[in-house]
């Protein structure tokens, strides 16, 4: 077993400490430890990184990158491995603020447009009851009187502090209009279900697309997350078209800082992911696993507030 030295536990203390990092983050924190500006060179970093994964995983945790779907941004963090019932323990968070937060994740999945984010007003109209299962392993769909009172007492102002909670601590993040969306936490933890759940890959890096273009053509479910469609056409003279159905898109898209792929710190490139993904429709596979947002159960259900919106306004700029 390799030893880690004060620069490895620094990095290590930083992530836990701070939460996710930006890419610029963790490169200054780096720097200051050893003295060595790695912006032009990643691979000394990569190495420090590759060497803290072998040493927590005996503690069943990684360090892990991924990009920011919001703007594109690579961002790191300390994330735990395995679903299991202990993970469930870890949380501050109580089981009416959990079933908000997974009401809000599976609203904006569901999304066939792929904002990438809810109203405030849908989040809060989340009927937790939906989120939660009974002693049967169904839902509470006796009535009122079976629903736990921690659930049904569960009030608006109440909702209002635990949005405002998540946000903090980078589960979800407010958008420029004023929208929910996740954060940078979130596509850290989830990433691996976003990409076995069901939600449309990108056709350009494979990763879910859960925030991005969606295909003008009503019968194509393809979809590139805003970041990749920008360095797509910053790298195309001719028209762009729809890598699945051929069709002509507009070159319209959102300002995001253009990234280079990265590969992620055991050495897989995103680009190697499966796109079993890419031909098929939305479902309501929300078996979100424990192991994300310390205990979130892995046991799902069909949020009743989904919003249903048609193909015909998921059309490109």
């Amino acid at each position: 077993m390799s030893v880690l030295n004060w620069k490895h536990h620094t990095l290590i203390q930083a992530l836990m400490s701070r939460g996710p990092l930006t890419e610029d983050e963790l490169f200054n924190i780096f720097a200051d430890v050893t003295g060595k500006n790695s912006r032009g060179n990643k691979r000394e970093l990569n190495d420090y990184l590759l060497k803290i994964n072998k040493e927590l995983s005996y503690v069943q945790m990684e360090m892990r990158c991924c990009r920011n779907q919001n703007d594109g941004g690579v961002c790191y963090g300390l994330v735990n491995t395995v679903p299991d019932e202990q993970s469930k323990l870890g949380t501050k968070y109580s089981v009416p603020q959990i079933a908000l937060f997974k009401g809000v994740i599976e609203a904006i999945v569901q999304d066939v447009t792929a904002q990438g984010s809810i109203s405030n007003i849908d989040a809060l109209n989340i009927r937790l009851e939906n989120q939660v299962q009974n002693g049967t392993g169904s839902e509470y769909q006796e009535g009122p009187s079976q629903i736990p009172p921690a659930l049904r007492n569960f009030s608006m102002s109440q909702k209002e502090k635990t949005l405002d909670e998540l946000v903090q601590d980078n589960w979800l993040c407010h958008t420029p209009d004023g929208a929910i969306g996740l954060g940078a936490r979130s596509y850290l933890d989830l990433r691996s279900w976003f990409n076995s759940s069901g939600i449309p890959s990108c056709e350009v890096c494979n990763e879910a697309g859960v925030k991005g273009k969606v295909c003008q053509n009503e019968g194509c479910t393809a979809r590139i997350h805003h970041h990749c469609l920008e360095k797509k056409i910053s790298h195309s003279k001719g028209d762009i078209v729809c890598p699945s159905c051929g069709i002509q898109w507009h070159r319209g898209v959102a300002k995001t800082e253009v990234i280079e792929e990265e590969g992620d710190l055991n050495g897989h490139n995103q680009s190697q992911l499966p796109a079993g993904s890419k031909k098929k429709r939305l479902r309501a596979d929300t078996n979100i696993p424990a192991a994300a947002f310390g205990c979130v159960s892995s046991q799902g259900s069909q949020s009743g507030s989904s919003r249903r919106i048609t193909r015909a306004s998921a059309r490109l700029s």
